[in-house]
């Protein structure tokens, strides 16, 4: 190895001293400790960072219930197909009411409607 790499590699490029160095380190050094104090303030700490998090939280929730539906007005349908030989009516009718099943599910916990047996 040459004497340029074991003193860093910018000591090797043509025009750079070590005073130059010193002040780019400088430079970067105050502008990433800029950068750490406002990522700290505005990121953690921020109610909009809870706001997202809660949002993909209801989102997943809501998606599962509209899934959870549907599987199952599926699965029974299919299993009435099986059991009766009616195939495919079972299924065809139990997906349409797993369906509407789910719907209502995501409305009623996006709040968008009552849930049975509410009253105002």
């Amino acid at each position: 190895m040459s004497d340029n790499d074991t003193n860093g590699r910018d000591s090797a490029r043509p025009g750079a001293s070590g005073g130059d160095f010193s002040e780019r380190l400088r430079r970067l050094d105050t502008a990433l400790k800029k950068a750490q104090a406002d990522r700290a303030d505005g990121d953690e700490h921020s109610p909009r960072a809870g706001k997202s998090v809660q949002g993909m939280a209801q989102a997943l929730r809501l998606a599962s219930e509209f899934a959870a539906g549907v599987l199952v007005g599926a699965a029974l349908g299919w299993g009435i197909d099986w059991l009766f030989g009616i195939s495919p009516w079972g299924l065809i009718v139990f997906l349409l009411l797993g369906f509407v099943a789910g719907v209502l599910n995501v409305l009623r916990s996006a709040g968008l409607t009552k849930k049975p047996g509410e009253t105002d």
